[in-house]
């Protein structure tokens, strides 16, 4: 796993609220294909900084009988 850091999760995520698609932070820049892709970029580091990089479950659809039918 990456070493991303909070700085640049908020360097993300002013990007993405501005509508840009260059990141800048830390002295590095970034460039993104489109704002798909930054999103997925924040979604990643998100999940990571919070140790859930796994799926998280869907939920089913819980049935019951009154046993008489």
């Amino acid at each position: 796993m990456a070493d991303w850091t909070e700085t640049e999760l908020s360097a993300l995520r002013r990007a993405y609220a501005s509508g840009t698609t260059r990141v800048s932070y830390d002295g590095k820049s970034i460039d993104y294909g489109s704002a798909e892709d930054l999103l997925a970029r924040i979604r990643t580091i998100e999940r990571a900084i919070a140790g859930t990089t796994r799926p998280l479950p869907v939920a089913g659809l819980a049935s019951f009988s009154r046993g008489d039918r």
